[in-house]
C-alpha cells in the first residue's frame, strides 16, 4: 500500500483508540493530519466529524478515520459534507466491503464497541482495499458523489 495522508479526528471517547491507530499509520509511513481531540476531556463529537469532513473536502487528505464511542455520531456529522462517504465499520468484512462496494473515504469506529486489534485489522483492510467500480460505480454516483 502506498503511503498517503490520512486525516484523523475523535471525541473524548475515541481519543485513546485514535492515538493507537495514529501510531500504526505513522509506523507504516503515512502522514497523519490529526485534528484532535488531544485528551480525554469531554468535547462535542459533531465538531470533530465536521472538521475531518472539511479536510476531506478541501483536499488535505484522501481518506479519513473517525473515532467516537460508537462511531455513529461522528459518521453522521461527517456525512453532512457531500465530499464524504463515511461508514461505520465493526469488523474486517465491513471495512473491506465499504471500500469495495461503497467507495467510502472515511472509516468510523466505535471505541466502546470495537477492540484495539479488531480496529487495527479494520484500518488495514480499509486502506488496502480498492473500490471495485463496475456495477457499484453507478450506485455510488446516485449518492451524489463521484466514485474514485
Amino acid at each position: 500500500m502506498a503511503a498517503q495522508t490520512i486525516v484523523m479526528a475523535a471525541d473524548h471517547a475515541g481519543f485513546e483508540l485514535k492515538e493507537l491507530l495514529k501510531g500504526d499509520l505513522q509506523a507504516a509511513g503515512h502522514d497523519v493530519l490529526d485534528l484532535g481531540t488531544h485528551s480525554t476531556a469531554s468535547v462535542d463529537y459533531p465538531d470533530y466529524g465536521r472538521a475531518l469532513a472539511d479536510a476531506i473536502r478541501d483536499g488535505k487528505a484522501g481518506r479519513g478515520v473517525l473515532v467516537c464511542g460508537t462511531g455513529i455520531g461522528v459518521s453522521i456529522a461527517a456525512n453532512r459534507e457531500p465530499a464524504v462517504r463515511a461508514a461505520v465499520v465493526h469488523d474486517v468484512t465491513s471495512a473491506r466491503l465499504t471500500r469495495q462496494h461503497n467507495d467510502a473515504n472515511v472509516m468510523a469506529l466505535g471505541a466502546r464497541l470495537v477492540g484495539t486489534e479488531v480496529a487495527r485489522d479494520c484500518l488495514r483492510a480499509f486502506l488496502e482495499t480498492p473500490f471495485e467500480g463496475g456495477r457499484h460505480a453507478g450506485r455510488v454516483a446516485k449518492l451524489g458523489r463521484s466514485a474514485t
